[in-house]
């Protein structure tokens, strides 16, 4: 028997998915029980998704949770795109390392260090707590992640193309829009995607940061899954997961494409 596939590998990759996958499997079908038990199985029934939609208090805590996650994510990525670009393209310049060292800082700074720091600092200018706050806060701490990504792909970059779109008279900005902005797009999609997951599972940060008329989902489901967990909260969890599961399958797909046609693009350059 090949070595690779032993045995002994077999059953630990197994245990490894199981041990991570079936809670929430299983919270993925108790989330259609018809029992209020969460824990009894009384058939099948889509009621509590209902219900969950009528539920005022947590459809208000997922539009805000939606929106925050959007724009904490899209102005993150400009920010983390423009961060990977400098310290990609500049290595020397004064001050390097501390620019690095504060991109990177939230990678290992606990969520509760980072989410009491951004509070004494809205305390300290005088920002009332709400939804400003929360988006700030996501953008602060997802924009590193978003960095990381892009910085990856720009170390492979093949400089020689910005080169050559610049001898053709194309200025800086247009080489970047029409050149690099293509070729790099895949990983600033990618780090969208993974800022915008950070940011709708985000619990701790967001209570340090949000104020009222800014709860969040996870903050909403937390503080009700203290009294007991319902059916609602199994739907609303189950929601969450196909919408993180929609998104990432959707950005695989366009990366594959952008990379078949990425692909196709170089092998008739290369025959013509």
């Amino acid at each position: 028997m090949n070595p690779t596939w032993s045995r002994f590998n077999i059953t630990s990759v197994v245990l490894g998915f199981a041990f991570l996958y079936l809670p929430i499997v299983l919270l993925i079908i108790f989330s259609f029980n018809e029992s209020k038990l969460v824990t009894v199985w009384g058939g099948f029934s889509t009621k509590w998704y209902g219900s969950l939609f009528r539920n005022q208090g947590l459809m208000d805590a997922a539009w805000v949770t939606l929106r925050v996650g959007v724009i904490s994510a899209s102005v993150a990525t400009v920010f983390g795109t423009l961060a990977a670009l400098a310290l990609t393209r500049y290595t020397r310049f004064r001050g390097r390392v501390l620019f690095s060292g504060m991109v990177f800082a939230p990678l290992v700074m606990p969520e509760v260090i980072t989410g009491l720091s951004l509070l004494l600092l809205f305390v300290a200018v005088g920002l009332d707590r709400g939804f400003l706050t929360v988006t700030l806060a996501h953008i602060t701490f997802t924009m590193c992640f978003v960095a990381v990504v892009v910085q990856a792909r720009l170390m492979s970059f093949d400089r020689s193309l910005e080169e050559a779109a610049m001898d053709l008279g194309a200025p800086p900005v247009k080489t970047f829009f029409q050149v690099t902005l293509p070729v790099i797009a895949p990983a600033i999609v990618s780090g969208w995607m993974l800022a915008f997951t950070l940011s709708l599972d985000d619990l701790v940060i967001a209570s340090f940061a949000s104020g009222p008329g800014a709860t969040t989902l996870p903050m909403k489901i937390y503080s009700q899954v203290r009294l007991g967990v319902t059916p609602e909260i199994n739907a609303a969890c189950t929601l969450m997961i196909a919408v993180v599961a929609v998104g990432v399958i959707a950005a695989s797909i366009v990366n594959k494409r952008r990379e078949f046609q990425r692909q196709r693009d170089e092998q008739a350059a290369q025959r013509g």
